[in-house]
């Protein structure tokens, strides 16, 4: 197994990075009614690099960019116990390299990263039926609470 890296997004890798998004959202079309027709973009990546706010990494492997997530510094309910959260989001692995547990390393940095950041607690949204998404994350140590429903009128 090659040596594996994880270091904070750069500029440099922003054609790589879109090239990751549009792997989240072909993963995800097939999960997703509700999502349009044709190309989508999910993030302002540029933003999320240079945003003080935002944790933005990738892993390398080889010196290629083969994985990515982010943790964000989000306002949590006024009803909530911790003032903010950190959201988790953008974790894709490129599919040659899945089975290595790279989100895991990844998913280790961001909760470091927001432990560093005062934060007490991580959250992040997965669709439903993505089993293999929600077990990776239960072995993380996330747990399922809210269901978000939907209906098309």
């Amino acid at each position: 197994m090659s040596s594996i890296s994880i270091r904070k997004a750069v500029l440099s890798d922003l054609e790589t990075l879109l090239e990751l998004e549009q792997g989240v959202i072909k993963a995800e079309r097939p999960l997703d009614p509700f999502l349009g027709k044709g190309e989508l973009n999910y993030y302002n990546i540029p933003e999320m690099i240079s945003n003080k706010n935002t944790h933005l990494l990738v892993a390398i492997v080889n010196n290629e960019v083969v994985a990515s997530g982010y943790v964000r510094v989000e306002n949590s309910k006024i009803y909530h116990k911790n003032v903010k959260h950190g959201y988790i989001g953008f974790m894709f692995v490129k599919e040659n390299f899945r089975g290595q547990r790279i989100s895991n390393l990844i998913l280790d940095s961001l909760k470091n990263w927001a432990k560093e950041n005062s934060l007490k607690e991580l959250r992040l949204d997965v669709y439903s039926n993505n089993t293999g998404a929600i077990k990776a994350y239960e072995r993380f140590g996330f747990t399922k609470s809210l269901v978000n429903m939907r209906t098309e009128i």
